[in-house]
């Protein structure tokens, strides 16, 4: 069977058409536990789980425990679960090869091996295939993040605008994991149905409304210097919710995009907001920024960002904290220096 898709994996797991075999790998962890989770939920009923479910984890045991436990015939149910966890600390898992050629058909056995994954020209990768599924979850790219959430967020009954849904994206990161929990705190504190604003964020998992990524990004490229200076102290003086690696990586993102709307030759909101990969709400902040910084401008604020980069890394600086490196590069965006005009 070819690598599935985790909407078809589930729908099956769903409609009780189970796999004796479930090979979960990748770098997204997140996947990797729903799909496990739902086995270990869907399949068996809690007095079933008694006798037939059994979770084992890859520090503390080994292939030859597994395909024992494997091996066992279910008592007074459908299957017998066993589930591996954190399977990439197994020593030589090609030794379950014997077991994969053969599985029992009443057992599932779920492998999460997380962080790697397989080399799909070996013929233990080609037998698992035919034993049942195989997962690759791969991690999604950052421009992925916000549709990603807001399809989270719709499928669990809420409302989220492009505003709030851009700074849960931007102050999350990819990790789908960290995403889940801290998006299932606003859940727990709304209505059904009930939109997630920006202001609900910053009240129930502090990710400040006016002084984010997001904002900061604005606020330079509208060359609003009161804004960005304020942002930028607070950036300083909360140097762990607000790390100088994400600020420039973020930065470089939003200067590119930038630079890319100089060139396109066709700027109507909707196509602009397909080539730049945002929300057509943001289109406006890309335009206003345009008129701010020409391309070659745009340049030199790459330079600066790759400077500042190196420096917060200690080459060129031994003394400069975050925070004064922060309102430096800021202020350094903003204005031009002698040499940059020429």
């Amino acid at each position: 069977m070819a690598e599935m898709n985790i909407h078809q994996i589930l729908k099956d797991i769903g409609n009780k058409a189970v796999h004796p075999v479930y090979f979960l790998m990748g770098e997204e962890t997140y996947y990797i536990d729903v799909i496990a989770d739902n086995l270990e939920e869907s399949v068996l009923t809690d007095t079933e789980k008694e006798f037939n479910l059994t979770i084992l984890y890859g520090k503390d045991t080994d292939i030859p425990d597994i395909i024992s436990t494997a091996k066992r015939y279910p008592m007074m149910a459908s299957h017998n679960i066993v589930i591996v966890r954190e399977a990439q600390h197994l020593k030589d898992i090609e030794a379950l090869m014997p077991y994969v050629e053969k599985p029992l058909d009443s057992t599932i056995l779920v492998i999460c091996y997380k962080y790697k994954t397989l080399d799909k020209r070996t013929r233990f990768y080609k037998s698992i295939s035919n034993a049942g599924v195989v997962y690759n979850s791969k991690k999604l790219y950052e421009n992925q993040v916000p549709a990603w959430i807001a399809g989270y967020v719709k499928q669990n009954g809420y409302r989220i605008g492009p505003a709030a849904l851009q700074l849960l994206a931007d102050h999350l990161g990819t990790d789908l994991g960290k995403i889940v929990n801290e998006v299932k705190k606003l859940f727990i504190n709304l209505e059904k149905g009930s939109e997630i604003t920006p202001l609900v964020i910053e009240e129930n998992i502090g990710i400040s409304k006016d002084f984010n990524m997001f904002e900061f990004q604005n606020a330079l490229g509208a060359k609003n210097k009161q804004k960005a200076y304020q942002i930028t102290k607070y950036f300083a003086d909360n140097p762990r919710s607000n790390p100088f690696v994400m600020t420039t990586g973020i930065l470089y993102q939003f200067f590119s995009k930038v630079l890319l709307y100089h060139s396109l030759k066709d700027k109507s909101q909707k196509n602009a907001a397909s080539e730049l990969n945002v929300h057509p709400f943001f289109i406006k902040d890309f335009i206003q920024a345009a008129k701010n910084y020409s391309p070659n401008r745009i340049v030199e604020i790459f330079s600066q960002l790759r400077t500042y980069d190196l420096k917060s890394k200690g080459l060129g600086n031994e003394t400069t904290d975050h925070g004064e490196l922060v309102k430096e590069l800021t202020y350094k965006i903003l204005n031009h220096s002698k040499t940059e005009q020429k």
